[in-house]
């Protein structure tokens, strides 16, 4: 009997002795699993365990972690909407965080990523411009500045080929005053804008057509003088003829 007894006493023992003790599951925890996630690019794994961490509320250097992590794999994953959102929710959140620039940075990319052509809805654009100006003003010494200077300028460029094609566009449905309104504004508003040799020629044409004619011979002679190799030149003198 007792050494029925010695033996269950021995396996009992060695049982516990086998036994694995799993870590406890917290916020840090969760942390590190997000990250084994995230190094394998398993990014929807890796959010799910970042969004514990989140939602754990365990401190306050956790969450920020958490949050722009969840962010950069929404990005990494070509979810720009899903970064996007991630983004503006953390500056808004933490509005005086040290890594603010970083998340401002990140915004102003995951809408430039969403930059449609220029016959479409030009929102992402605009979203992207705001934001990267916003954080030339905020933080003009960070050194991703000159990289965004270049997205600024591919911002606004955007822009100005999309008042062109609406210029465009309404000049050839016969509303040639809501073409100048458009064409305009391009040179106001983009004076910089590298194709304005196709904006000076539309809209000299539509000077001509409202019988506006000295100014169809300002817009013009501009085209004539500041891009004499342009394609639209022909177009332009073509025009100047038939109503001369």
């Amino acid at each position: 009997m007792k050494l029925l007894l010695s033996l269950c006493a021995l396996l009992v023992l060695s049982a516990c002795a086998s036994t694995i003790v799993p870590p406890p599951r917290n916020a840090e925890y969760y942390l590190k699993q997000g990250e084994r996630m995230f190094d394998r690019e398993l990014y929807e794994e890796a959010i799910a365990n970042w969004e514990k961490v989140r939602d754990s509320y365990y401190s306050p250097e956790l969450n920020i972690i958490a949050e722009l992590k969840i962010a950069e794999a929404y990005f990494l994953s070509q979810k720009y909407p899903e970064a996007a959102a991630a983004y503006e929710d953390f500056i808004k959140q933490h509005p005086n965080s040290d890594r603010l620039a970083e998340a401002m940075y990140y915004l102003g990319l995951s809408y430039y990523r969403q930059i449609l052509a220029a016959d479409r809805d030009q929102t992402a654009t605009n979203n992207a411009l705001v934001t990267f100006e916003s954080m030339l003003k905020r933080f003009p010494q960070d050194p991703r500045t000159e990289e965004v200077k270049v997205y600024i300028g591919r911002c606004r460029d955007r822009l100005a080929e999309h008042e062109v094609y609406v210029g465009r566009f309404y000049l050839k449905y016969g509303k040639p005053f809501a073409a100048i309104r458009r064409l305009e504004k391009v040179f106001k508003t983009y004076p910089n804008y590298y194709y304005r040799d196709e904006a000076w020629y539309y809209l000299g044409k539509a000077y001509l057509i409202t019988g506006q004619k000295k100014k169809a011979v300002q817009a013009f002679n501009t085209l004539f003088k500041d891009f004499p190799d342009s394609q639209y030149i022909l177009q332009a003198q073509k025009s100047l003829e038939k109503y001369y």
